[in-house]
């Protein structure tokens, strides 16, 4: 422990001024529940006022919230905290030299899994602002998920590079991970317990100090900086390999003519003390910033600390599997697709698609890494015309995203159901073939939203995944 840097924080006092860097699915809504915390003065967001994120700051300024899923509290509590003074986004970061503390969401994807090499660029970038303009006491956390091992490494070197000063002994600094999932960010804040790893003791009571307030169900488990970064990118490369064997299951459960919710259903019914056998659900497959990248994390961060490992890792692990076969999924979708047209005697030279949902999850606007973009590119390059529509997302960079569904529907040769939104729960079959024109139109189901006995009855020809039980059925004439 550093008696100098606890000096320091004595002689600063309790953490009233916070800044958050990066206004995203992360740092909104951690700002708005800081900014609401009665024992901090003022919170501040910094984002950079670039040409495709630059928006952000003046809506957030009027208390409206960028993110347009379904976020239950968060446009309230954002136009709570700014109408009492309390929170203000900027794109000064020269007013980081005011904070008491410093939290960075920034995203940390992969250029190229098969290397396992991060884009940090933008981590980088943040660390280099935030250490350019440090105080002395002022806490910095790490609350990107990152290789293990990059907050006693690169950030420490960065932010010391920057500000001169010393990582424990004139500044705090620890990772807290964030445990979010878009549809529930308010509610996941301050009901999961947090995970809090500083470089040293006086750095992870400095950062308990910081997240204790905003937890209400949710307790504080302190660890080593490196415990924490492993402990984020295990649970989400445990939950990636949960879905994948989801996945695999419905892909078995297709070829054996089985349908995989009745298995599921069966095997979740074991139940007993000491007995865990739920199964996640399956589907068109995994999006998102998280999984699609925190399984390389861990990955890495064994061979980075680990260093010439002897037993199978990287794209060999269990974890390297897991990733492999969900991004399987969209080529599957894929699959089902042509097979769907081929049943429907129908080429896709020309085939119009109606592709449904762009979001990677459910009721949300997210639509990073969305699992449908491998499949239009693959349907465009068959040769099918397909048109997108989701009623969250105003915008993603290439593509039009549509928010008629009608206008979505009409024509179609083929519907392709591709996010849950409770849009699609309630298509009716007589009303999508009336508006498709077609006698057999195809209904490619990766998230078992629709009936497919009802689509059947109405003339579709229907594929779901895993759904063995039903993708070879007669046609209803």
């Amino acid at each position: 422990m550093s008696s100098r840097l606890q000096l320091i924080i004595d002689r600063i006092g309790p953490i009233r001024n916070i800044g958050v860097v990066g206004m995203g699915y992360v740092g909104i809504p951690a700002a708005a529940l800081f900014a609401d915390a009665p024992g901090f003065d003022f919170v501040r967001g910094f984002q950079r006022n670039s040409p495709s994120s630059g928006y952000k700051i003046a809506m957030l300024n009027r208390g409206e919230s960028p993110l347009k899923g379904e976020e239950p509290g968060l446009e309230e509590l954002l136009g709570t905290v700014v109408s009492a003074g309390k929170f203000r986004c900027t794109s000064d970061f020269s007013e980081i030299a005011e904070c008491d503390a410093v939290t960075l969401a920034i995203q940390t994807p992969f250029k190229d899994p098969k290397d396992l090499i991060p884009d940090f660029s933008a981590l980088i970038e943040g660390l280099r602002q935030v250490g350019s303009h440090l105080s002395e006491g002022t806490l910095v956390v790490l609350e990107s998920t990152v290789t293990p091992g990059t907050t006693e490494r690169m950030a420490r070197e960065i932010l010391e590079e920057e500000s001169g000063l010393t990582a424990g002994e004139e500044f705090c600094l620890a990772h807290a991970p964030e445990r979010v999932m878009v549809g529930r960010l308010l509610r996941n804040i301050r009901e999961h317990d947090r995970i809090v790893g500083g470089i040293d003791e006086v750095s992870t009571a400095r950062a308990v100090e910081l997240y204790r307030p905003v937890l209400t169900t949710g307790k504080i488990i302190p660890m080593t900086a490196t415990a924490a970064e492993v402990t984020k990118t295990a649970e989400n490369a445990f939950r990636d390999l949960q879905i994948a064997a989801a996945n695999q299951l419905a892909l078995h459960c297709e070829a054996m003519g089985v349908n995989v919710y009745d298995v599921r259903a069966g095997v979740d019914s074991l139940k007993g003390e000491g007995i865990t056998r739920a199964i996640l659900w399956p589907g068109a497959g995994v999006g998102g910033h998280c999984l699609t990248k925190d399984s390389w994390h861990l990955e890495r961060g064994a061979q980075v600390l680990g260093g010439d490992l002897w037993y199978p890792h990287g794209p060999e692990s269990i974890f390297g599997v897991a990733r492999m076969i969900n991004e399987f999924m969209p080529r599957h979708m894929v699959h089902l697709t042509l097979e769907g047209l081929k049943r429907a005697g129908e080429s896709p030279e020309g085939a119009k698609v109606a592709l449904l949902g762009w979001a990677f999850i459910q009721n949300s606007d997210d639509a990073r890494n969305t699992p449908a973009e491998p499949y239009l590119a693959a349907m465009e390059e068959a040769g099918a015309k397909v048109r997108v529509h989701d009623p969250f997302v105003e915008r993603s960079p290439g593509i039009e995203v549509l928010h008629d569904l009608d206008a979505t529907l009409e024509g179609a040769d083929v519907v392709t159901i591709f996010t849950g939104h409770h849009h699609y729960a309630s298509l009716d079959p007589v009303r999508v073939k009336e508006l498709s024109g077609k006698v057999h139109p195809v209904i490619v189901d990766g998230r078992n939203v629709a009936d497919p006995d009802a689509f059947i009855r109405a003339g579709f020809v229907y594929k779901g995944i895993g759904r063995g039980d039903r993708n070879s059925h007669p046609i209803q004439e």
